[in-house]
């Protein structure tokens, strides 16, 4: 089967700074793990085009986009980097990162609906899953998902799409976004209480959220993700599913305290790839959100790829 990759130099351009855990260096890790192993051969990589803000605009607000572009600019012209708030700073480069990191997302859409691919993974950055309609934060700008989903739904004419977020964190962002859309259901689970403090009482009926303890394993999720999320996706059968791939789950992650290993992201997968395989086509794409211990990043993308490989 074919998998699209969708990737650019300019996502490394965004640096927050020495020491901050959303470093340039997750996407060395990553190509370097792949390149090492020989997954990269089973990959057909594309180049992240400039997104059309007119996409952004469907899971946006207009106000918010063009602020944000005239910050972005402004500090792409000055050459000096601003934090937008604690944890979220921007540098010259992050206009462009952000651009490219919603632009694969979209192009990935594109490039599976036309049968170009049958699944796609963006390794993009910054992420996405925080970004609300109106507010950066938490790493994030752009929702990539977000944006990628209402593009499917609203250019393309799907009826239906499912969003599965996978990470430590909640995926506020998305929910804000997306919360009351019948076209969409999400399903999520992540740690509870921590970062952004959210999620516990969904914001819509179309929202499944599953917060965990700390030092939840892998076992324990499985088992959750099959009494709940599976159920509520065979139902709602997806045309395309767009998939939150957050790997700061990982029991070597320092962001969370989750237990999760390799092999819980490749059976998460395997599950997604079902219900996909079954309703909509084998349609997927999945876009970079967390993970923050190199290694366990790179080898945790390499275990979701094999899956959406075959290989």
């Amino acid at each position: 089967m074919t998998t699209a990759f969708f990737s650019h130099p300019d996502c490394r351009r965004h640096d927050m700074g020495a020491g901050h855990p959303e470093c340039p260096q997750r996407l060395d890790a990553i190509d370097d793990h792949l390149l090492a192993t020989g997954l990269d051969i089973a990959l057909t990589r594309h180049d992240a085009p400039l997104v059309d803000l007119r996409d952004v605009e469907l899971a946006h607000t207009h106000r918010y986009v063009a602020e944000l572009k005239d910050l972005l600019e402004q500090i792409e012209a000055s050459g000096e980097s601003r934090a937008l708030d604690p944890d979220t700073a921007a540098c010259p480069g992050t206009w462009r990162a952000a651009l490219r990191a919603a632009g694969a997302a979209v192009a990935a859409t594109d490039a599976v609906l036309d049968g170009r691919a049958e699944n796609a993974f963006c390794a993009v950055r910054p992420p996405g899953h925080h970004a609300t309609r109106g507010e950066a934060m938490g790493f994030c700008f752009f929702n990539n998902v977000a944006v990628a989903a209402r593009h499917a739904l609203d250019v393309r004419g799907l009826k239906r799409v499912a969003v599965i977020d996978f990470d430590v964190h909640h995926g506020n962002g998305t929910e804000d976004i997306l919360a009351g859309d019948d076209r969409v259901l999400m399903v999520s689970f992540f740690q509870h209480p921590l970062y952004p403090y959210s999620g516990a009482v969904p914001k819509g009926t179309n929202m499944l959220n599953l917060p965990i303890p700390p030092y939840t394993r892998g076992g324990e999720l499985r088992e959750l993700i099959e009494a709940n999320w599976i159920p509520a996706l065979e139902a709602f059968r997806p045309e395309m599913i767009f998939v939150s791939a957050g790997f700061d789950a990982h029991r070597e992650d320092d962001l969370g305290q989750l237990g999760l290993v390799e092999a819980d992201y490749e059976w998460i997968t395997l599950r997604i790839k079902a219900v996909a395989d079954a309703h909509a086509q084998g349609r997927i794409v999945s876009c970079l959100e967390g993970g923050y211990n190199l290694s366990a990043l790179a080898r945790s993308v390499a275990a979701h790829l094999r899956v959406l490989t075959g290989v």
